[in-house]
């Protein structure tokens, strides 16, 4: 029986503790660093000045500034952000083959066979205005579901649309509004009507 001190606090738990007491759970966290094949951190003895710390991959004292920003108490990476970086494509590659994989996975719960299934459902264009080739998936922002694959503008025109489909309808409306249409009045006459609201364009312009 361990006191509350010797457990790291957990809030996803009813005590608020961890499962394991912390001598525990650094041996098991040893352990599997040990069996995916990740190097011991190195440490020096030698001290840095204030604003430096210096980074286990590289053994290289730098600015505080080139460690990537974290969530931890000291609110910096323990590697610079080269290292950092290359630590993640090399878990990205080991456990997903790659990193567009890793983002697919991660990201939207997919993988890169799904996401090239999507096209050919789609008969190859964008699911939006039928742009061939589209290359940009698509999902629900509240719920993470993939609902398919669109062509750049208008993947990032749903974006700012904030997927509230009062505002492309709105958009539509001020369109027909503003925007000079081009009517059939008899067949193969067409007539071009002026906008319902606007203004006439500057005669400089």
């Amino acid at each position: 029986m361990l006191p509350a001190a010797g457990f790291h606090r957990n809030r996803r738990r009813a005590d608020g503790l961890a499962h394991y007491g912390k001598s525990c759970a650094a041996a098991r966290s040893t352990a599997g660093r040990r069996r995916r094949g990740i190097v011991p951190r190195k440490r020096s003895a030698a001290p840095v000045g204030e604003g430096f710390r210096r980074c286990p991959g590289c053994d290289q004292v730098k600015p505080v500034d080139e460690f990537p920003r974290a969530t931890t108490s000291s609110g910096r990476h323990g590697y610079c952000t080269p290292c950092h970086d290359a630590r993640g494509q090399e878990t990205a590659q080991r456990l997903y083959g790659g990193t567009r994989e890793y983002h697919l996975r991660r990201r939207y719960g997919i993988g890169e066979k799904e996401f090239q299934e999507l096209p050919a459902e789609q008969g190859g264009v964008c699911a939006v205005c039928g742009t061939p080739d589209p290359q940009h998936l698509d999902h629900d922002h509240r719920t993470g579901w993939v609902r398919g694959i669109l062509c750049f503008n208008c993947n990032g025109g749903l974006g700012q649309f904030r997927d509230d489909q009062s505002r492309p309808a709105g958009a539509i409306t001020y369109l027909r509004g503003t925007t000079w249409q081009r009517v059939l009045i008899h067949p193969g006459v067409y007539q071009m009507c002026s906008p319902t609201r606007g203004r006439p364009p500057s005669p400089r312009s």
